[in-house]
């Protein structure tokens, strides 16, 4: 099954939603309007199409390989990567200082949807980069900058991230790798790093590791921990490769999904010492990993909403193929499509709505990122980065969430054969699954949006978001189509659960944390849900006057079908989720330990 880029649905988010032309206004994005953004995306769209996306099957079958120290990639990954780096793909969101492209993360995000509905293992390496670059952007020094930052963003080197520990998962304060200072300024790395994603592969010529210590006698917890760089190779002052350094894969993981991506133990001074390059201050090492960690976290929403796509077109394709039964209606009277039975379409509508809700709560996210960070009133970028901070773990944990719920209707869409590996539905559903797990867990965004974002300011942000969707609510009633009411009705009803639901988190914060905690992936399940639905009525106006006009009638009419279809089977979830949260607690937290 060959996979086609949505570009239409892109640029049609770029231009009505993300509102590009006026992220084309900023300062050092002027280049950066729809024209541009159309000709990114067909020439992404290229590439992924015909070189990234036949690989991902081949994956596999194929995973990367260990032996001897050694990481081999799947065939044909290594010359992909070379491709993809020579398009300069790499460097496309990162600054034209250190050769990159210096485009707007509006478009720099949708180019990363393709990669990833493309071959979501290949993609996992050019994203890991792109957090180590964004790290060192914040915190390195010029000298560090000018050291690593053109060859990564040129894609001849690749990063990584080494937070987690056999013995420290989620819970960072628990890392125990050390640093040792030397009397040139370096420290001496020693300890073992798990999950390590591209740590040792065979694609680019070093691997620039991003790690995680504590320097000898900082203080406990996650306050002594700092940042290093610790290079695979030496780098010299030239720029040029040295010696190897003490830094080794001692093996790799065999997993459920992504098996073509290398997980890779490292073991860090087995042999005298790993040598490592203090990035900012000591003991601020967590400060700057969460950068990484921000930038990474939208990166695996959008990879949520990208194996979703590449989920639906494969069902779609396969319902239009397998004749079974005739239709419920009589409509043919021999055996049909099984497109043509209503719960097919259910399934099918399902997996398209939520992909294209999503992917346009993606959009905006981008676009208030890149207000946040170019815009020249300070007030504006406040706010946006506000709103931007607010979308992450809703990008992160909705739309991960979203995808496994994607993937298994696409298994379920092609009935026994969908759990037959040979026709490819299930590698989806197995890739979908560590979505939700790696770059902090759902619970993890949840905790984030209750405490952080929520409780800390009293539900007043989440309040402001609220007044927003009250204007799209104004809006709809002007319409007035029968499409336009539909969609006020369930989007009003959402956004009164979402507010009875901050009211609650806000109120019971200090008294009983147990209670709101008890419903935090609810409550994100929930705001995810309201704000790509919200998109989705802005959409449906978007589509509604473009019809009007008489614009692309075809792609407008199956944008309003589909926005209906979120608000009368998706949106409706919400009020459910509302009592779950504010009604919900006793049943989490009264069960006694004893009696699971």
């Amino acid at each position: 099954m060959t996979y086609k880029a949505p570009i239409k649905d892109m640029l049609f988010n770029l231009q009505h939603l993300a509102d590009l032309e006026q992220v084309a206004q900023l300062p050092g994005f002027e280049d950066a309007g729809l024209e541009t953004a159309q000709a990114v995306l067909e020439e992404c769209a290229k590439l992924n199409e015909d070189v990234i996306a036949p690989l991902n099957w081949e994956g596999d079958k194929y995973p990367s390989s260990f032996h001897d120290g050694k990481v081999t990639t799947t065939p044909g990954f290594k010359q992909a990567f070379k491709q993809y780096a020579e398009g300069g793909w790499q460097g496309l969101q990162h600054p034209t200082d250190f050769g990159g492209q210096g485009l707007p993360k509006t478009i720099g995000a949708a180019c990363g949807e393709i990669l990833n509905s493309a071959n979501l293992s290949f993609a996992l390496c050019p994203l890991l980069t792109d957090g180590a670059i964004e790290a060192l952007l914040t915190a390195g020094t010029d000298e560090q900058k000018a050291l690593y930052l053109p060859k990564m963003i040129s894609g001849q080197w690749t990063g990584t991230m080494n937070l987690t520990e056999p013995q420290a998962g989620s819970d960072l304060s628990l890392v125990r790798t050390r640093a040792e200072p030397l009397p040139d300024g370096t420290y001496k790395i020693f300890g073992t790093k798990i999950y390590i994603t591209y740590g040792e592969h065979d694609m680019a010529e070093n691997i620039v590791h991003l790690v995680l210590a504590r320097v000898s006698g900082a203080p406990e917890g996650v306050k002594g921990i700092s940042l290093f760089i610790v290079p695979k190779f030496m780098v010299q002052a030239d720029g040029s490769i040295g010696a190897r350094n003490d830094v080794h894969c001692v093996s790799i993981e065999h997993k459920m999904g992504i098996k073509a991506s290398p997980t890779a133990v490292l073991q860090y001074g087995d042999h005298g010492g790993a040598i490592g390059y203090l990035v900012g201050q000591e003991n601020r090492g967590l400060e700057y990993m969460f950068i990484m960690m921000n930038a990474a976290r939208y990166a695996v929403g959008v990879q949520g909403i990208a194996v979703a796509e590449r989920a639906y077109q494969k069902a779609v394709q396969y319902a239009r193929d397998r004749v079974q039964s005739r239709p419920v209606d009589g409509s043919l009277n021999t055996a049909a499509p099984i497109i043509h039975h209503p719960d097919v379409k259910r399934m099918l509508m399902t997996m398209r709505a939520l992909t294209e809700g999503c992917r346009a709560m993606a959009s905006i996210a981008a676009s208030a990122f890149d207000a946040a960070h170019n815009h020249p009133d300070a007030e504006t970028r406040q706010q946006n980065q506000a709103f931007y901070e607010f979308m992450v773990p809703l990008v992160k944990g909705y739309s991960t969430e979203m995808s496994l719920e994607v993937t298994s209707l696409g298994v379920q869409v092609h009935g026994g054969m969908g759990f037959i590996e040979e026709t490819g539905a299930a590698q989806y559903y197995r890739d979908a699954k560590i979505l939700t797990i790696y770059e902090g867990t759902t619970a993890i965004q949840a905790n984030d949006l209750v405490g952080r974002k929520t409780a800390r300011d009293g539900g007043q942000g989440a309040k402001a978001l609220s007044q927003q969707i009250e204007t799209t609510e104004a809006d709809l009633a002007v319409s007035g189509s029968a499409h336009a009411l539909a969609m006020l009705k369930r989007l009003k009803a959402a956004r009164e659960a979402f507010i009875s639901s901050v009211d609650f988190i806000a109120g019971q914060a200090k008294s009983d944390p147990n209670a709101i905690y008890a419903g935090s992936v609810n409550y994100l399940m929930l705001a995810g849900n309201l704000m790509a639905g919200w998109q989705m009525a802005r959409a449906l106006l978007v589509a509604e006057r473009e019809l009007a006009a008489g614009n692309d009638t075809a792609f407008m009419q199956a944008k309003i079908t589909t926005a209906r279809f979120y608000a009368d089977h998706i949106l409706t979830r919400v009020p459910g989720l509302r009592d779950a949260i504010v009604e919900g607690a006793p049943g989490v937290t009264e069960m006694a330990l004893e009696s699971f």
